[in-house]
């Protein structure tokens, strides 16, 4: 990224800010929280709300924070589509339902569809993610979150996090809180028909929430076929004014027919098509989850709380994944039990905001990976699995706001991890052992600047610590039995949020511009051997840096706001490199587009009517670590369009309304040829239709 690049993109990161300041408002004397908070949609005084929008304006780096209700206005089936409008973010889904492939600030970058690592994902501040940090069996559905908060690298430090990625934490709607009886019901291409329903009450000091739902998908690839279902439900105890505590249930059960990955030929020929070993070897990924969770809230008083939480879930996996008879098929059959705890205390003493946090996870993997014959009973293992993993994590924060409109605000997280592989081949009893302990000392440091009450500006410095999956360490390219090491590294950032008012006119923007250096970043790439599974290593040093920037508008058209026009712009651009690699040079790290813009233009009128067409450009990608096999830059174009009244709304959304072929996700090799099946087709022309009643 040379000087005058960084320049442009310091200038483009800043320009609200600039903006805000040129028309002279004067500096404010409240440092937090916010009072215009960067949320899509209306906004509400709700508890919860003021809670994300104190924490947000509180963090020195980038957070977004996308509102559930928003989400019902547009077709979403898939973390893809319920995050289109988080800047650092690309999230891609070549497949039904649950397979999107997601990257934030260069996490991921290798044998996409795989381990999903370097995003730590939480529900109600309680992990989903696996102790080792994976998240492959992951199935959060973006309907059942009221809020989803977004934050990005070392600004999860929040959560106990320090992942390159950073953390999303979904929070759950209570009845109590205000969440509404709602019926949804969505349908349109491919097959796609999506119901659920919501029901709860509150009696008293008790409060009840469920959430039935059903999914369907023909797909638009042949052998993509998805049925889903699912219950979600929560129950709440107001102990007393201080005192409450909440209970959370869930069930999914996600059946899914993967159609495999395609060569460019064959993509060229056909994109419909299911790769021919998928189709004859009857790829599945079917997951049934059940988690069970509580958390507790203890108000001690007017400066100080205390949270506890503990959660529990089991997931069975039946996974074909491979078959080339007559040498090697391939059906991971596991079940994946998680046990996860946290505890939180916040006091405020003086000028100071304290949190200390503690996390505990731990993982175990059983079952085998067999060889099998599609479409019949028969499974023969020939490797046993046996897996484990725990994840202790100790973090304590101080915001102090040492002067009027600033507030420094630092603090580290204390890591103690230990993974262990036991895969014992049936054959030959061999077993393949790799373990290690990571323990790590990540601190932070960051600065915030209030210039109005709803203007700020923010920088900090932060250290990245990753340690690597389960997956990751039996995969490993050496094959030694020797444990990978974790990546480390460090990251500035400096930024810009808020919102601005100038008449009729509002305007709300979150910039950040970040740069960071890593050591021995994991990345793993397809074994040629083995389609399907992957080979992990250790890279020497790399550079992760980008600009993220989220701007939105509301622009009234008359004198009363009757008419608005509500431009919104979601621009990432990456700068994601080896530096000086042995074998890699200077090259480019593969899987992330170089620039990745999402937006939209609607009209709005005051009775509930929008309109206005959408757009995605999405820059070339390297799909090989070597630089050889470029995926080309695509550009697709929509249009959406609602309506709502007392009680109710619809939608209609028209997707890729030029039919553009293109390419949405791919697996990574070493040095890919013409000739590989890595290519995942994105979706051709969609239209659907939804709506949602609420009672």
């Amino acid at each position: 990224m040379n000087h005058r690049t960084c320049a442009l993109l310091s200038a483009l990161a800043f320009a609200p800010y600039a903006l805000a300041q040129a028309q002279g408002t004067p500096p404010a004397a409240i440092p937090t929280p916010l009072q215009g908070v960067v949320v899509f949609g209306k906004t509400a005084p709700d508890p919860v709300r003021k809670d994300i929008a104190t924490e947000q304006a509180a963090t020195p780096g980038a957070v977004t924070v996308v509102d559930g209700n928003e989400l019902r206005q547009r077709n979403v089936t898939s973390l893809a589509d319920a995050l289109r409008y988080v800047p650092g973010l690309f999230v891609a889904s070549g497949s039904t339902g649950d397979s999107s492939f997601y990257s934030s600030r260069g996490s991921n970058l290798d044998a996409t569809n795989y381990d999903g690592n370097g995003i730590k994902l939480l529900i109600d501040g309680l992990p989903v993610t696996g102790a080792d940090g994976n998240n492959h069996n992951r199935d959060v559905d973006p309907l059942s979150a009221r809020y989803a908060v977004v934050a990005r690298g070392a600004n999860a430090l929040t959560y106990g996090a320090s992942t390159l990625g950073g953390a999303i934490d979904f929070i759950t709607p209570t009845a109590r809180d205000g969440a509404v009886n709602e019926v949804l019901l969505n349908g349109g291409s491919q097959g796609q028909r999506q119901a659920r329903g919501t029901l709860g009450g509150v009696m008293g000091a008790v409060d009840g929430l469920i959430t039935v739902e059903g999914k369907h998908s023909d797909g638009y690839r042949a052998h993509q076929r998805q049925r889903r279902s699912a219950v979600y439900a929560n129950a709440g105890w107001q102990v007393d004014g201080s005192l409450q505590s909440r209970f959370y249930l869930s069930a999914i059960d996600n059946q899914q027919q993967l159609p495999g990955a395609l060569t460019r030929q064959e993509w060229a020929d056909d994109a419909r098509q299911a790769q021919p070993a998928a189709a004859a070897g009857d790829y599945q990924y079917n997951v049934k989850t059940w988690r069970l969770a509580n958390k507790t809230t203890w108000q001690i008083d007017a400066d100080s709380k205390l949270m506890a939480g503990l959660s529990y879930e089991a997931q069975t996996l039946f996974h074909p994944i491979v078959y080339s008879p007559p040498y090697f098929s391939l059906l991971i059959d596991t079940e994946q039990r998680n046990a996860g705890a946290m505890l939180r205390y916040e006091r405020r003493v003086g000028l100071h905001d304290l949190l200390l946090g503690l996390n505990y996870a731990r993982m175990t993997v059983k079952g085998s990976n067999d060889s099998y014959t599609p479409h019949r009973a028969e499974q023969t293992p020939f490797t046993l699995v046996d897996n484990r993993a725990d994840s202790l994590e100790l973090f304590a924060m101080d915001r102090w706001q040492f002067a009027t409109d600033w507030t420094a605000v630092y603090g580290a997280q204390v890591v103690h991890s230990r993974r262990e592989i036991r895969n014992t081949s049936l054959p030959t009893g061999v077993l393949l052992n790799p373990k290690g302990d990571y323990d790590a000392v990540n601190p932070r440091v960051g600065l915030i600047r209030q210039w109005t009450p709803d203007v700020q500006w923010f920088a900090n410095l932060s250290r990245l610590y990753e340690a690597p999956t389960t997956f990751e360490l039996q995969d490993d390219a050496r094959g030694d039995g020797s444990a990978l090491k974790a990546m480390k590294g460090l990251v500035a950032e400096i930024g810009t949020r808020g919102a601005h008012s100038t008449g009729r006119h509002r305007w709300h923007w979150e910039t950040a511009l970040y740069y960071g250096r890593l050591r021995d970043e994991i990345l793993s790439r397809d074994d040629p051997d083995a389609p399907g599974t992957s080979l992990s290593m250790n890279a020497g040093r790399t550079i992760h840096a980008g600009v993220e920037a989220l701007v939105g508008a509301s622009l009234a058209v008359d004198d009363a706001g009757t008419h608005r026009i509500e431009p919104l712009v979601n621009l990432t651009l990456n700068h994601f490199k080896f530096r000086g690699d042995r074998v890699y040079g200077d090259g480019d790290l593969p899987a992330a587009p170089r620039y990745a813009l999402k937006g939209e233009l609607l009209y709005r009128h005051a009775s509930g009517f929008f309109a206005g067409p959408t757009l995605d450009l999405i820059g070339r990608r390297w799909a090989d670590f070597s630089n050889t096999y470029r995926v080309d830059a695509y550009t697709l174009w929509g249009l959406r369009a609602g309506l709502s009244g007392q009680g109710w709304e619809a939608y209609v959304e028209g997707r890729n309304l030029a039919d553009k072929a293109h390419v949405s996700q791919f697996s990574v090799r070493d040095k890919a040829a013409a000739g590989d099946a890595i290519l995942t087709p994105g979706a051709p022309r969609s239209v659907y239709v939804g709506a949602r009643l609420t009672f």
